[in-house]
């Protein structure tokens, strides 16, 4: 998608995304799977920062996302911050605003946080420690 990281820990995640027709849909606007995708990969970055503390790794589980004004060009903000941590789901809410100060989409992204070893999809997840 082209999504430019600006930071990223496990308390906020911020990226932006310049918008190019590859972004739009039939109608010359930027298409609601851009906003799900940039949603949900800020929130599984930041959500898999925090589960690395703990040797976990997170798949999401559940993606709401509400278009709430339409876009044509400009850049993109995204800004996911955690709703809720616990020892197995994180619930991590975002919102993406256009340049001019407009929230062109909100949502949360619910995630499970797996141990090593676990299986995804018929393959083993393997999870890299974080050395303090």
């Amino acid at each position: 998608m082209g999504i430019h990281f600006v930071s990223a820990t496990a308390d906020e995640v911020v990226a932006e995304l310049e918008i190019g027709p590859q972004h739009h849909q039939a109608y010359g606007i930027v298409h609601g799977g851009v906003y799900s995708g940039m949603i949900e990969t800020i929130a599984s970055v930041g959500a898999a920062l925090w589960a690395r503390q703990h040797q976990q790794t997170v798949v999401g589980l559940e993606n709401q996302t509400s278009f709430l004004n339409a876009v044509r060009e400009g850049k993109l903000r995204a800004v996911a911050k955690p709703l809720m941590r616990g020892r197995r789901t994180q619930v991590w809410a975002a919102q993406i605003t256009d340049d001019k100060g407009r929230i062109a989409a909100d949502g949360k992204v619910r995630l499970i946080s797996l141990e090593a070893g676990s299986a995804v999809a018929g393959e083993t997840v393997r999870v890299q420690t974080v050395k303090k």
